[in-house]
């Protein structure tokens, strides 16, 4: 697993199996960051918005598709090498899928004709394609780009996220998004979860307590922490404790803060109780932490 702080954001690349990667990035400052990484005609690739929005931008700038909140970007063309390079606008979360057009065939090796693109009549042809993204696949979507496992099953854990994402996206049934997420339902109720955690990460150092956080979003206290967990695959304050302690960390990393700086920036007023959690987080302290960066 490669992860790059790109400024302000972060990149992550999550490679399981030599033919097939996920890449997460996302972009938290006020610019356009961009991101590039070659790709080879070998590969399809998948790319989703989460929030924000970016561009791709092709054949040294000739040519170029956008790609908006909640929708997706499929593309491929054998005929010649389709290398990433993407301009992320300010505020964006960006997850994409790469995986070798071979393997993907053979996922549906018994049912290619199941799969437009991968016809034989097709199959020597560029392919793009655009589209909105499902409830269901947003919150898979969101698994990945927040998940935390041990190294040990990491690996595990996106192999399976990766054959459920291709399960979801061509799946047939019209009701796939009720199986998968019986608290979101509809749009709307993905929107209220998002917004819930976008105001616990604004107020981190002083978050609101789960009722006034359920009042402000306009779901009731249950739909709130079993959709919370739903879509992000932990409880409402977990989650805000990894984001903080991530925060910190990223912020120790830059060796321009003190310990109590960065204890204060993250909701701690005393530093022993910022110690404290950083330590049960990485299983050392802050100090030891940015000693071990200074080599």
């Amino acid at each position: 697993m490669t992860v790059k702080n790109i400024a302000e954001g972060s990149y992550r690349e999550l490679a399981y199996e030599e033919d097939c990667y996920i890449l997460t990035m996302t972009n938290e400052s006020a610019g356009i960051q961009k991101v590039t990484r070659a790709i080879d005609r070998s590969f399809i690739q998948f790319h989703f918005c989460l929030k924000g929005g970016g561009k791709y931008i092709f054949n040294e700038g000739h040519y170029a598709l956008e790609i908006g909140a909640d929708h997706s970007l499929l593309l491929y063309n054998t005929q010649t090498d389709l290398p990433m390079h993407l301009e992320l606008r300010p505020k964006s979360q960006v997850v994409s899928l790469i995986m070798t057009i071979r393997k993907f065939h053979a996922l549906f090796s018994a049912e290619a004709d199941y799969i437009p693109f991968l016809t034989e009549e097709n199959n020597a042809r560029k392919y793009y394609a655009q589209d909105p993204i499902s409830p269901a696949v947003s919150v898979l979507l969101s698994q990945i780009m927040n998940f935390n496992m041990h190294p040990s099953v990491a690996q595990l854990y996106i192999r399976g996220k990766v054959y459920e994402l291709i399960a979801l996206l061509f799946n047939r049934s019209e009701d796939t998004s009720l199986e998968q997420c019986p608290y979101l339902v509809d749009e709307d109720h993905l929107k209220r979860i998002r917004k819930a955690k976008e105001i616990i990460i604004e107020h981190m150092s002083e978050p609101p307590g789960l009722k006034p956080l359920a009042e402000e979003v306009g779901l009731s206290l249950k739909k709130l922490k079993e959709g919370f967990k739903q879509v992000y695959g932990d409880s409402v304050y977990s989650f805000l404790f990894d984001y903080k302690m991530e925060y910190a960390r990223k912020m120790l990393e830059t060796q321009k803060f003190n310990v109590n700086e960065v204890g204060l920036k993250v909701g701690y007023s005393t530093a022993s109780h910022f110690i404290a959690a950083f330590k049960k987080k990485y299983g050392t302290t802050p100090k030891k932490y940015v000693m071990a960066l200074a080599g």
